[in-house]
Parts: structure tokens; sequence; C-alpha cells
């Protein structure tokens, strides 16, 4: 029974010479990166531990990142934690918090602490008997963060990597923090995306930095045909009329793949072929106030003639965010009370996640389509979909929250809007964009350049070999 508290995910191989032509002169410090580091682990296997394989940037971060260093020669494996109701709503709770959100308003107190321990000890069995001596094993986010001190008990070497956090910390933020800092204290280093994130108290020598990536050569970010971008978007239900191209991709093996599922759609009609139309993707989550989005279209935005299509998953399959199902039906019945006109010009759509490769290249087809794409968080870890947006060239407008501003350069490489509560604020550049497709057209440009320069999984790769080199005891750096 305990081998089932803990699901191994299969890594695919993938081998790093698609980067060549992308990095020129700087493709040899990425091999000479990996060089070393099919030396340093040899015999080492290097766990990644998370709670879903499917939804949300960590699970797209590791299934890119994993198979970068597995094709590389490392010998890397990913397994989910499993975990009861009760459990996923203590760490949305916790995850909210973290961002300074009271979330489902609930305590932190002893009680909680049974259920998040109750519900780890027997992923914690089960991932004990998968180690060895000398592996190593990274613990990412709220969920398996209770894992540390069991998987040290093994021999191995454990990192928590934690994705979210808040600039300015409150009150709930540092409840949060007293919550895990018992579990995590004792890991051996602890990766933040941005310093502003690392919490109070930590031992700075165990603190790194290392922002995340995006796979620009993964099904949500591999250059598509406008044609079929336009195929994608008639099969999924978006449009009406998609040519005569197959909706085609490629898969992270090198296999062709065809989108062929439908999406499920919340629409008057489809999306005209010529309407211009501003888009989000994100979970159906509070935080990336889909509600919000829908407001300020509705209210604020003056061009006549834009759409608003707002993009999540379909709830059923995200397994680790219980609110999903519920934002995405306050939305509904937002959208339902608009005015004829306006509602007419707003699609609802969750994409499934049966094959999250042909999900990943719907989220492309809709990005590349789009003429503005938003990321309005009132609260952001990192927020890749901005970085993703970014190397389709899109003009991105986004809140000047968490890692969103490392990525952006406002005014050059996209848009940021101090208070993204601020709906008036949101939908001005907005317009603007609409209204001015060269300056449109000339900040997509530049985003794409910032990600070329700044954001690339192979950068990724060698500062996660060079954590690794200095807290096993390696000198020098590669």
């Amino acid at each position: 029974m305990a081998d089932e508290s803990v699901s191994e995910v299969p890594v695919a191989a993938v081998s790093l010479e698609r980067f060549r032509d992308v990095l020129g002169d700087r493709y040899a410090e990425l091999e000479e990166a990996m060089r070393t580091a099919r030396e340093l682990f040899a015999g080492r296997v290097i766990w990644h531990v998370n709670s879903t394989a499917r939804g949300g940037g960590v699970a797209e971060l590791l299934q890119s990142l994993l198979a970068y260093a597995r094709g590389a020669g490392v010998d890397v494996r990913w397994v989910t934690i499993s975990g009861n109701e009760p459990f996923f709503a203590l760490t949305k709770r916790i995850h909210n918090n973290l961002h300074g959100s009271p979330g489902d308003g609930g305590g932190l107190g002893e009680a909680e602490r049974a259920v998040y321990e109750g519900a780890l000890a027997a992923s914690a069995a089960a991932l004990a008997e998968r180690l060895r001596p000398n592996d190593i094993v990274y613990l990412h986010d709220p969920q398996p963060a209770g894992l540390t001190r069991l998987t040290r008990d093994a021999g191995v070497e454990v990192i928590w990597r934690c994705h979210v956090g808040v600039d300015y910390p409150d009150e709930l933020a540092r409840r949060a923090w007293a919550f895990l800092t018992p579990y995590i204290e004792e890991a051996n280093a602890y990766v933040f995306s941005r310093r502003e994130f690392v919490w109070e108290g930590l031992e700075p020598e165990k603190v790194w930095i290392v922002p995340p990536s995006i796979d620009v050569f993964s099904p949500k970010n591999q250059d598509l045909d406008p044609g079929v971008v336009d195929s994608i978007l008639a099969t999924i239900g978006l449009t009406a009329d998609g040519g005569n191209r197959a909706p085609v991709f490629r898969r992270q093996d090198g296999s062709q793949g065809r989108v062929d599922r439908r999406s499920q759609l919340t629409q008057e009609d489809p999306l005209p072929a010529d309407a211009p139309f501003v888009t989000q993707v994100s979970r159906w989550d509070r935080l990336k106030d889909p509600a919000g989005v829908l407001r300020c279209f509705a209210h604020h935005l003056r061009h006549p003639s834009a759409h608003l299509v707002l993009v999540g998953p379909s709830v059923a399959d995200v397994a680790d965010d219980p609110e999903g199902a519920e934002v995405l039906a306050e939305v509904g019945t937002m959208r339902a009370s608009l005015p004829d006109e306006v509602r007419s010009r707003t699609h609802l759509a969750s994409l499934p996640m049966d094959d999250v490769e042909e999900n990943a290249a719907m989220v492309n087809a809709i990005q590349r389509r789009a003429d503005v794409v938003l990321q309005k968080s009132l609260a952001e870890g990192f927020g890749l979909t901005v970085a993703e947006a970014m190397w389709k060239a899109r003009p991105v407008v986004a809140g000047r929250v968490g890692g969103i501003q490392d990525q952006i350069v406002d005014g050059v490489s996209g848009v940021l809007v101090d208070d993204p509560a601020d709906l008036q604020a949101v939908a001005e550049p907005i317009d603007d964009l609409l209204s001015d497709p060269n300056r449109a057209r000339a900040i997509g440009e530049a985003a794409r350049q910032r990600v070329l320069d700044e954001f690339l999984g192979s950068r990724h790769l060698v500062q996660y070999l060079n954590l690794l080199r200095a807290m096993l005891g390696k000198p020098g750096e590669v």
C-alpha cells in the first residue's frame, strides 16, 4: 500500500543539441557544464518531488528541465506525492498565505499540523524505500516540505525549492513561514526565485536564488505556422474556421502530435477570424484574479471590437487545487450577468489536461493569436506565462508583482501596472497597445530578445549545477 503513496512520473531524455543554434557561442558553456554534471553525479539519483504532474508552472518546469538533464546523462527522476482532501485544502491555504492572502480563512495550528503530517506519513515511507545514500532530493513548495527530515534520515542531501513568495511579507506570510520552518530548516539548501522572497531567519549560507526558465522548444513555446495556429483554435472550438492545415505540433520526444480534443467553452459564438483579442492564461485561482480581468474588460476597456479569452485548465484535471472549480463558477456567473453586447465578446476556455503536451499546444496557439497577453495577478511567485508570451513576441501587460517585474522591462519589453487591482490602470495600456500596432510589435520583439538573454532553460541547468557543486563541497564553477 505504501508504494501507492508516491507515483513516478515518466521523464523523457531530450538532447541539448537543440540549443546549439539558439545559444550560438554560449553553447560551449552548456556542453562543458553537462560533462561536469555526468562526472559529479555518477552513481547518484537526483529526485524531484512535488504534488502533481499536471497543471501549474512547477509541473511544466520539471517536465522540460528534467528531460534535458536526463538527455545530458544525469539520472534524474520525478515523483509525486499523494494526499487527501483536507491535506490539499490546507496546502492551498498555506500557498495563499505565502502570498499574503487569507485563502479560505482557516487556521494553521496544531490540528492542521496533524492533518499535514498524517497525510505525508505514507508518502515518506514510500519515498524512503526508493532512496539510496548520497542521492539528492528536491522538494518543491509546501506540499512535500514535511518530508525534509524524513528524507535526510535516509542519508541523502535535501534541497527545498520555494516557487512562491511575496515582496513585502505580512502576518499571513509569516504565519505560513512559522508553520513550514520546522520541516524545512534541516534542508541542505533553500532555493527561491528572487531575493525578496527569502524568509527571515533562514541560514544565509544555505540560500540560493535561481529564477525559473521556460523551454522554448516545448509544445507550449515552439514556433507554429500561422495556418497551424488557426487550425488548432478551430479544433478546440474557439473559432469557426481553421482553414485546411492540420493542427499538429512536435512532442518533446520529437514525434508529431495532433490536437484532437475540444475545449470546454463558455461563449455565445466562436471568436471571429479577424477580431483583436486579449487573453490571460492561468489557473482558475483568485490570486490570478480572472474575475477582475472580466470586470476590467467589461467596464473599462474602450476598444469597441476587442474580445477577451480567459483560459485555464480543466478544473477536474488539477488534483492539488480545490478552489479551481469555485473560481471558474464565479467567473461564469459574472459573465452571464453582463450586457449582451459585452458578453458576446467574452470567451471562457477550460483546456483538457488528458494529454499535457496537447494542452500546451493549445495554449501556444491561443497566445500566438492574441493581440495582447494579460497577467493581472494580484500576487505571483514568478509567473512564467509572462515569459512564454514574451517568447512569442506578444506585448504583455502585467501587474508589478513578484517575479513578473524581473521579466518585463517596463515600457520596453512589456508594460507593468503598479496596482493590478486598479482596473482602469490595467485597461489603459491594453487600449493603447490595441490602438497602436507598431508599438505593440516593437514591444513584442524586445520581449522575445529579453527571454533569449535571460530566461532559457540552459541558464537554469547551469545554475542548478553550480548549486549542487557548492552543496556537495566541490570547488569551482562551471
